[in-house]
């Protein structure tokens, strides 16, 4: 990192991570003044310092704000300038988790499962872009053997980056979906394809180690199309079974018979257990077997699995340690997490993220849940650009196609969800935001309901979630 030292610094110290929050300064960091769209941390430098930031890089110093400043031309340059030097001095294995949907899943299956063999960090909640993805790396030290990080995008170009910064030995694919497509509108508004996403998510083979391995959906056709033009443009032709198998796993929840390209790693006999929140099933792995019972609700999650079981096994995890690594999982907030509430009813509280293919899976896994009514609550689910009102009417024909039997939409998106919903007959009611749906919802549901909440991030549903778990039984 070129820069000119301001102040006195001690040459012996060893530095602790980064940070570009001050709030989030837990002692030693680098705090990295970075410019925003709200503030600027240089606003924030002497904070930092107080802090207990060993000191901040500006690219202009301020005068005496307790501690050393480092003068660079460009601050986020010099971020990642540093993670790049960080990189070539760990002597560390990475696995980049990218897609649509599942990201953070993954990479938490995937940390539990290489645990069994070697010491491994994972990148906290869902740091995966230009900026979160190093703070995770420079927050890395020597005594990792794997880091298992979520790399992600929201434009064109973006992951592209982050794989050249974290150079991973193991790629992930997850799925592809449509998702951020609001960053991939042509300059003339016509809507993004779902195609350009995938073309984005190919980035993350930017970076990628030359004896690198490709972790990949077999049933999803733009993961297929996107690791193939991979395999293509080095020489890995496609017939090649050989190729195929040095640098690629493929993986897939029940493949067809004759399905191609051939699933190395299978689910087969997926359903939910009984009594419990979870799905059992069989997991295949050239020719050896193990009955899996994973307590994660729904198909997705089990898709998730694989993916991480893939990656696991291929690097010599034995199916027998994978399996009984499945039980001690359980879902994140937010991530499909299924509870019970005062009233009575079942929660799933899938309120962390949505798109419009990770909607209508939520709903189908709702659907599993025996219940006397089920009740779909969905948020907006944003940045998918001029498609937007198509996908959220297309989402509440899905819930009444499924048979949900009331469809509460929360936002002004969702205004079409309910609808489309009401245009089949189905019961609905609508909410301007959170926090009415907080409000009014409660009374909406009853004993013995199964209760789906799902929406994009802006919708702050986890606030309604909270509610509903506060309830009063009615």
């Amino acid at each position: 990192m070129n820069g000119t030292l301001i102040g006195d610094v001690d040459a012996g110290a060893c530095y602790r991570g980064a940070a570009i929050d001050s709030r989030r300064v837990e002692g030693g960091e680098i705090f990295f003044a970075l410019p925003g769209e709200r503030t600027d941390g240089h606003r924030f430098v002497a904070a930092a310092l107080a802090a207990g930031a060993a000191a901040a890089v500006v690219r202009t110093p301020a005068g005496d704000v307790g501690g050393p400043q480092i003068r660079v031309d460009d601050v986020t340059e010099a971020l990642h300038e540093l993670t790049r030097d960080h990189r070539r001095l760990l002597d560390i294995r990475v696995a980049g988790v990218t897609g649509s949907a599942g990201k953070t899943t993954t990479k938490d299956l995937l940390a539990l499962l290489l645990g069994e063999r070697w010491r491994v960090r994972k990148s906290p909640g869902n740091l995966n872009n230009l900026l979160g993805f190093p703070l995770t790396l420079l927050a890395t030290d020597a005594d990792c053997e794997w880091l298992v990080a979520e790399m992600g995008m929201s434009v064109p170009g973006e992951l592209a980056a982050v794989s050249r910064l974290g150079r991973p030995d193991v790629a992930i694919f997850t799925n592809v979906r449509p998702a951020h497509l609001a960053g991939f509108e042509e300059p003339d508004g016509a809507p993004a394809d779902v195609e350009a996403i995938a073309r984005a998510k190919a980035e993350l083979l930017e970076g990628l180690a030359d004896d690198g391995l490709i972790v990949a959906n077999a049933g999803d056709p733009r993961v297929v199309g996107l690791v193939d033009r991979h395999l293509a443009r080095r020489g890995d032709a496609t017939p090649a079974p050989a190729g195929r198998e040095k640098s690629v796993i493929w993986f897939e929840v029940e493949p067809a018979p004759g399905r191609l390209p051939p699933a190395e790693v299978t689910a087969h006999g997926v359903e939910p257990l009984a009594g419990e929140p979870g799905t059992r099933f069989t997991l295949g792995y050239r020719g050896a077997s193990a009955k899996v019972e994973l307590p994660l609700h729904g198909r997705a999650n089990v898709e998730n699995f694989l993916a991480a079981a893939a990656c696991a096994l291929r690097l010599g995890v034995p199916i027998e340690t994978v399996a009984a690594a499945a039980r001690r999982p359980r879902p994140g907030a937010g991530r499909g997490e299924v509870v019970s509430l005062p009233s009575g009813a079942t929660l799933v509280d899938d309120s962390y993220n949505s798109n419009p293919e990770a909607a209508r899976l939520a709903l189908e896994a709702a659907r599993l849940l025996d219940g006397r009514r089920h009740v779909a609550i969905l948020g907006d689910m944003l940045e998918l650009g001029s498609a937007e009102r198509r996908y959220h009417r297309q989402l509440g024909r899905d819930a009444a196609e499924l048979g949900f039997g009331l469809v509460v939409g929360v936002g002004e998106l969702a205004s079409e969800t309910v609808a489309a919903a009401g245009e089949t007959g189905v019961e609905t009611a609508w909410f301007e935001d959170a926090k009415a749906a907080g409000a009014g919802a409660p009374a909406l549901i009853g004993e013995g309901d199964v209760v789906l909440v799902k929406g994009s991030r802006g919708a702050a549903l986890e606030h309604l979630v909270e509610g509903l778990l506060q309830e009063r039984p009615n």
